[in-house]
């Protein structure tokens, strides 16, 4: 199954559904409670075998492919940036370091890297990561 663009295939055992994106917010995929709960009716009411549980997998599930979507279109920004504001600052540099590893060449996840490590008082390191990111697109 092709999602339009505006949307992601989730699938939960055999059954394949398109979710919108705008069902969740922000580099978290927060889910976007006032869509969450009519998309969930629609499903209850579209697939009636499924219990409540399988519609709350479902939704698990998508909302964790979104933020793998959302990582993937950001170069590893998303979730870094997520783990950064969840306090968790040298996962959030590790998780970038990691991305920068698969793509040198990424200028924004360069300068990411750089206020990261600013942020964790290595401000000579960052520094440093965002001089990278800025020869990269001069």
């Amino acid at each position: 199954m092709t999602a339009p663009p505006d949307h992601i295939v989730v699938t939960h055992g055999s059954l394949s559904v398109c979710v919108p994106r705008d069902l969740f917010s922000g580099p978290d995929a927060e889910p976007v409670q006032e869509k969450i709960l009519p998309f969930r009716k629609m499903i209850s009411e579209r697939y009636p075998w499924l219990s409540e549980n399988s519609v709350d997998v479902l939704m698990r599930h998508a909302r964790e492919d979104m933020v793998r979507t959302l990582d993937e279109e950001t170069g590893g920004r998303a979730v870094s940036k997520k783990l950064a504001y969840d306090g968790k600052l040298e996962n959030a540099i590790r998780h970038m370091r990691e991305h920068l590893e698969r793509d040198p060449n990424d200028a924004d996840s360069w300068y990411v890297l750089g206020e990261l490590l600013c942020k964790a008082g290595k401000a000579e390191e960052g520094y440093r990561a965002m001089n990278r990111g800025r020869s990269l697109i001069e």
